[in-house]
């Protein structure tokens, strides 16, 4: 019998990026709230986070504040934490949807690779097009890179 293999494609998002920072700060800016709510969401928000555990089972809750005034309530569960190698978080506010980001040493740069699974194509779709997740998620890495550049001296 064949082994049944699942394309998840059209419900993902993903994103890879090498960031000029060792990974030792990387993994400081994704695990510290203080450094977080600096970078995190999409360009004219700003991030409240009231609670981030991190520890498996621990919770994360955040608001993101958009340029518009709404407010965007957030929660999730760290499901897998491997320090300085990957982050796996179920978003457990609607909508829900798995995020598994991992690091990869080199030298002193990092690559980021960021992928976000929804529960279906329908809610994938439903997402990019009211939320504009997809662009959203571009521009949190940007935002993550110019943190970064505060940290890091050029030769």
């Amino acid at each position: 019998m064949a082994e049944k293999i699942t394309d998840t494609s059209d419900r993902e998002l993903r994103i890879s990026r090498l960031f000029d920072a060792p990974i030792g700060l990387m993994w400081e800016v994704w695990t510290d709230p203080n450094h977080l709510k600096n970078w995190w969401g999409p360009n004219g928000f700003t991030t409240d986070i009231s609670q981030m555990d991190v520890e498996v089972g621990g919770q994360w809750t955040l608001v993101m504040h958009g340029p518009d005034g709404t407010d965007y309530p957030n929660e999730s569960i760290f499901k897998e934490l491997v320090k300085h190698k990957k982050i796996v978080y179920q978003h457990v506010s609607s909508p829900s949807f798995l995020t598994t980001v991992e690091f990869e040493s080199q030298g002193a740069k990092t690559l980021m690779n960021w992928h976000m699974l929804f529960e279906s194509r329908e809610q994938f779709i439903e997402v990019v097009k009211k939320y504009g997740a997809d662009e959203g998620l571009k521009q949190n890495v940007e935002k993550l890179a110019q943190y970064l550049t505060q940290f890091v001296t050029k030769k």
